[in-house]
Parts: structure tokens; C-alpha cells; sequence
């Protein structure tokens, strides 16, 4: 079984149930943490949809909180899910403000999420 990603008629990403729990899990956990909400609709019959503008809006704080924290468990615990939210979010057409810093973090996340897209493919 699986679950689908959906933006309009494009499915950005379509993970196995467990994957997908555990993504949504986690998105409730930044959501409440950021004060904002994801642009990512609750998962009916399998399926939710994707709303690009808030989506981008989430991934642009998410990147900002992510960049800012010092606390380095909180750094390590965030990583993949920040991976993951950039991935699907570079499969989704999200432009990404990295603060106009161009520095070894923000590329390694880069690189991360660009090899993570391709596993991501529906």
C-alpha cells in the first residue's frame, strides 16, 4: 500500500503507508513548532493534496528555523526531515531562500534533498 502527494494533477511523491506516517508524524511535530501550517492537506483515501504557495511559505521558515538553531541534537534530529520537506519540495517547484548564503550547510542540504528527489519518484 501507499499514499499519494498530490499537486493538481502531478503526484510529487508517493512513499509506502509506513514512510508516510512517519512524515506526517513529524510534519504535525514542525507545524506545531513553527506556528504555521504546512500547505500539506490531511491524507484521505490514500491521497492529499499539496498547496505550492503555502508549501513554500513552510519550507522557507522550516530552512530559516533549521539554519538558525545551535542546539546541536535539535540540528542532527531536524536533519532528514528537513531533507525530506526540501526534496519534495524541490519535486513541487518550491523556490527556496537559503538567505543568500552560499556555505557548505546549505549545500550539503541541497545535495541531500536533489539524491532524496530521485528515490521520491511516484
Amino acid at each position: 500500500m501507499s499514499q499519494y502527494y498530490d499537486m493538481g494533477e502531478e503526484t510529487l511523491w508517493n512513499p509506502s503507508n509506513g514512510a508516510s506516517r512517519l512524515f506526517l508524524g513529524q510534519l504535525a511535530i514542525f507545524e506545531a513548532e513553527l506556528r504555521l501550517p504546512s500547505g500539506i492537506g490531511p491524507m484521505e483515501d490514500d491521497e492529499c493534496e499539496v498547496d505550492p504557495a503555502r508549501f513554500e511559505v513552510f519550507v522557507n521558515s522550516l530552512v530559516a528555523r533549521h539554519r538558525r538553531t545551535q542546539h546541536a541534537v535539535m540540528r542532527v534530529l531536524a536533519e532528514g526531515f528537513v531533507t525530506t520537506v526540501l526534496a519534495l519540495g524541490g519535486r513541487a517547484g518550491v523556490d527556496v531562500r537559503w538567505d543568500g548564503n552560499d556555505d557548505a550547510w546549505g549545500d550539503r542540504l541541497r545535495d541531500n534533498a536533489q539524491r532524496l528527489a530521485r528515490s521520491m519518484t511516484p
